[in-house]
């Protein structure tokens, strides 16, 4: 599935293993006098009955002959002999190391040559003073000029020979973005491994899987630290810590945030230096901590899938209807289309769909819609809420430590003087005004939507049940009524009845 990039690299440090220097068993003074007398030899043989001949024919010439035709025939046969070795054959030396054939040369030269050149190479390779091991043996011979070896030949043998120990020694080491990870020795469990990573996220819709960050696997001969393939896996997996964003949703609270991306709360409020631990609206955009691996993977499928066609939407007009508020007259149906996208993930969260094609399968209907002109009262709600009284909060929605044990907290507790004004966060009707247990004086309103706000502990209220009321109106002052350890106004959001976070709520 995958394939890496793997290159030889060198390295100019390392043990050097032992080695058997090169030894030649000969007499370099022996061995090139006994070339000289041979090859004297058979060119004094040739030149002699070369002569002979010669000095035959010439008698003949005058009439005489010397030699009978049977002698003649011979000693042509013997003289065309001659020349034909002296012609198509070469003195040459056989050359074995501990005993085995490697080749036959015109010349020793060649040999010392090849073999100068594969150290050279070895050392540079194995990061040591590589040699060539083995007795290497010279034995002289007569051999056809085109069965001489050259010195690629030669080097081939001498090659095969640095083969095996390099290949003794290789190890593998893996690089991320040029970044050395570590060093192992079993290629084939490393590159199991890496197809592995890869694997986990296939499909059978998956078209290509690879790395998204460069990974490369080198030969290297020398290493100070190994590492088995499962530290390997484990080094290429461990997670590093990025930033990326999130989309405030309805109910999210910082602490909730802050716990669903495994960090403290402090942790997020110093990626977010701007933000307001008191407020938090929808569609804000917080940072947060992105857990990523050393090294992740992108996978490319291309799927076909059914999808939803929207309702086109027609609205209508209704004078006795509100501005801002509307009500489904007539719910349409949604269409149907065949789509064909290509869809890429990384570590198998998807990061980008294009849509390749789509084919409406069944076209959607038409959704009516009223939409109100009449101009709202004062007293009509915002649809959103406003600070009932500036200041600091003591204590926060959620579970809490107060009164010598650990509780839940359905509000917020925000520090007021006494006597402080206490404002309506929108508009609404009043449903209750008056004392209720822990609450102290307590005044609650509902608003057009059904969602109700509290107040509680006021030293005074100022509004009754049933009446009417703007945003931003005073309806009660400040106090510690009920169960209150000092001046503060508690305030809740109750929707369907059950109390959420303000902080989701509060512009």
């Amino acid at each position: 599935m995958s394939e890496y990039r793997e290159r030889s690299r060198r390295r100019s440090s390392g043990p050097r293993p032992n080695q058997k220097q090169p030894k030649e068993k000969i007499n370099w003074a022996q061995l090139r006098l006994g070339l000289i007398r041979q090859c004297k030899g058979t060119g004094e043989w040739a030149r002699i009955h070369f002569r002979r001949w010669v000095h035959v024919l010439h008698s003949e010439s005058g009439g005489r002959w010397t030699v009978g035709p049977a002698s003649f025939l011979g000693v042509s046969a013997a003289l065309g002999l001659a020349l034909t070795i002296t012609t198509l054959y070469s003195s040459s030396y056989a050359v074995t190391v501990d005993g085995e054939k490697v080749g036959v040369v015109a010349d020793q030269d060649i040999v010392s040559a090849a073999i100068q050149e594969v150290e050279a190479e070895g050392s540079s390779l194995l990061g040591y003073d590589y040699q060539v091991e083995g007795d290497i043996d010279y034995q002289f011979t007569l051999t056809l000029k085109t069965e001489l070896d050259g010195e690629k030949e030669i080097e081939n043998y001498f090659y095969d020979q640095l083969n095996s120990v390099s290949d003794h020694l290789r190890k593998y080491q893996v690089s991320v973005d040029g970044e050395v990870i570590g060093v192992v020795k079993d290629e084939a469990a490393l590159n199991e491994m890496l197809d592995q990573m890869q694997d986990q996220y296939v499909t059978e819709n998956t078209v290509s899987a690879d790395f998204v960050e460069d990974v490369s696997v080198d030969y290297i001969y020398s290493a100070d630290n190994m590492m088995t393939v499962e530290e390997m896996h484990q080094a290429l997996t461990a997670n590093t810590t990025g930033e990326t964003t999130y989309t405030v949703v309805k109910g999210d609270t910082y602490n909730g945030i802050a716990y669903a991306n495994d960090m403290s709360l402090s942790d997020l409020m110093a990626l977010n230096p701007q933000a307001d631990i008191n407020r938090l609206m929808i569609g804000d955009v917080v940072n947060v901590k992105e857990v990523i691996p050393t090294v992740s993977v992108e996978t490319v499928e291309e799927v076909t899938y059914h999808e939803a066609i929207a309702c086109p939407v027609e609205t209508q007009e209704d004078s006795s209807m509100y501005k801002g508020d509307s009500k489904i007259l007539v719910q349409g149906e949604e269409g149907e289309a065949l789509v064909e996208a290509t869809v890429t993930y990384v570590n198998g969260v998807e990061k980008e769909r294009d849509i390749q094609s789509s084919t409406t399968l069944r076209e959607p209907t038409t959704t009516i819609k009223a939409v109100g002109t009449k101009e709202k009262p004062k007293t009509a709600s915002k649809g959103y809420f406003i600070w009932p009284i500036k200041g600091k909060i003591n204590s926060y929605f959620g579970g809490r430590y107060i009164f010598g044990s650990y509780s839940y907290h359905s509000g917020l507790d925000i520090k007021a003087s006494y006597g402080a004004s206490i404002k309506a966060a929108d508009g609404g009707t009043v449903t209750f005004a008056g004392w209720k247990g822990t609450y102290g004086n307590l005044v609650i309103i509902t608003h057009d939507n059904g969602t109700q706000t509290y107040y509680a502990h006021n030293s005074s209220l100022l509004v009754s049940a049933g009446e009417k009321v703007y945003q931003g109106q005073v309806i009660a002052k400040a106090g510690s009524t009920g169960r209150s350890t000092g001046n503060h106004c508690h305030f809740e959001v109750r929707v369907n009845g059950s109390a959420v976070n303000p902080l989701n709520y509060l512009k």
